[in-house]
């Protein structure tokens, strides 16, 4: 193997696939990226099994050949050398030369025909969303994933496609997110997939119009962006009937400034972080809500100008579920409807209706 490539072309190469390798596993072969140069580009792929990225840079290929190399050496040598052309090639004892102006290393290489074979898919029934509506979907869902493994699939966001449209659903028991985007799509599918994979693929994500092609199998999704491929295993398990959790009447409706709303709940979660459920109590009144939180430590009182639809309310939430919503909302003014002291709040957008949100409230004592 022997090619030359632009400093700058080949870490971005190195940076992308890098995400699928954990440099956990107990196969060595899997804590290196392969690099395979064919015609005028080099392929570069990084696996742990559940999840494989593949990407292709241009390059000048003087001999053709592949080979593994240790992922995180390679990326840190290739990362701080100068930024100009780099000439790699192999030379003698499974190893490699790096050469780059004065610089000169080599490197131990491995076999690359030991790496795994990526799933092979079929790419026929491939639906396409543009990458800034997936990007903000997976942003406003991944937050409420289960972070612990006793539902293993709960830790992955559910992908559904129906009636023409795209939901992404994630929910820990503590609270839920819903994403919609309507899509031209007459196929229905449903799986559910790890939010690692998730979390990867929305930093490959462009913030643009341009499309992202997926495809499903029994087994795995595959998302192509341009010269970039990203397989993943599905998660296996029959995911939570969401419609069913979410309530569909209410007794008390909330308008609210988002943005006020926050900075109140910020500020009132100050005092609350002593203890475990981070406590806040929010007090509905009329045009006013007060948030107030007690602790060892003394106390604080947030007061803020709301419109209210229905009767009073007082009712307490852990403090970080309501941030976490609040944070990914996209709306300046927000809607929270409520039933009672003991009973879901959902949240929604007030113009927009693509996001519905889910926070079970903390039980008082003297509820």
């Amino acid at each position: 193997m022997r090619f030359t490539c632009e400093k700058s072309i080949l870490q971005d190469g190195i940076s992308t696939v890098q995400k699928a390798v954990t440099g956990k596993s107990t196969m060595p072969i899997l804590n290196g990226i392969v690099l395979q140069t064919k015609g005028n580009e080099i392929i570069l792929t990084g696996s742990d099994i559940d999840l494989s990225i593949e990407t292709k840079v241009r390059a000048d290929i003087l001999e053709e050949g592949s080979i593994v190399i240790d992922a995180k050496l390679f990326g840190e040598i290739i990362r701080k050398l100068p930024n100009d052309t780099i000439h790699i090639n192999t030379i003698e004892n499974n190893s490699i030369e790096i050469l780059c102006q004065k610089s000169r290393f080599s490197l131990i290489h491995m076999n690359a025909e030991d790496f795994p074979v990526l799933p092979n898919i079929n790419e026929n029934m491939i639906f396409s969303v543009s990458q800034r509506i997936l990007k903000h979907m997976i942003r406003g869902t991944i937050f409420a994933t289960a972070q612990d493994e006793t539902r293993p699939v709960l830790t992955g966001v559910l992908f559904e496609i129906n009636n023409k449209n795209l939901n992404l659903v994630a929910l820990d028991g503590y609270r839920l997110a819903l994403r919609s985007e309507e899509l031209r799509s007459d196929n229905t599918i449903s799986a559910v997939i790890p939010g690692k994979t998730l979390n990867e693929v929305s930093k490959i994500l462009e913030d643009d119009d341009k499309n992202v092609n997926i495809t499903f199998t029994p087994n795995h999704i595959l998302f192509s962006l341009g010269e970039t491929k990203v397989i993943s295993r599905l998660l296996e398990g029959e995911f939570i009937k969401y419609s069913s959790i979410i309530p569909t009447e209410f007794n008390l409706k909330v308008v609210a400034k988002r943005s006020e709303l926050l900075h109140c709940i910020e500020r009132a979660s100050l005092m609350a972080k002593d203890s475990n459920t981070n406590l806040i109590k929010l007090s509905i009144e009329e045009d006013n809500m007060v948030i107030t939180s007690n602790s060892q430590l003394g106390m604080v009182r947030e007061e803020m100008s709301i419109i209210l639809q229905g009767q009073s309310l007082q009712i307490a939430f852990n403090s970080k579920y309501l941030i976490d919503v609040l944070k990914i909302m996209e709306e300046e003014e927000i809607t929270m409807e409520f039933s009672s002291s003991v009973s879901p709040c959902v949240i929604k957008n007030s113009d927009i209706n693509n996001c519905t949100y889910l926070v079970l409230p903390v039980r008082l004592l003297n509820n």
